[in-house]
């Protein structure tokens, strides 16, 4: 038994016919656009945590009056 109840076979046949649907350069793309998202992603939060201290330190303020 595999994943869920799947067994290895029914995932053989699934990526087969996923491959056959899209073609192994389509599957390729997107995959490298997946990628390139996440690591987008990833660099602007490390930038969102890497912000003006005093800038935080004011919205932080304002978000206590409120």
């Amino acid at each position: 038994m595999g994943i869920g109840g799947i067994s290895v076979w029914q995932l053989l046949i699934i990526l087969a016919i996923v491959v056959m649907l899209f073609g192994t350069k389509r599957l390729r793309t997107l995959g490298s656009d997946l990628g390139s998202a996440v690591k987008g992603f990833r660099s602007s939060m490390s930038e969102d945590d890497k912000a003006d201290p005093q800038e935080q330190a004011a919205t932080e303020e304002e978000a206590k009056d409120k």
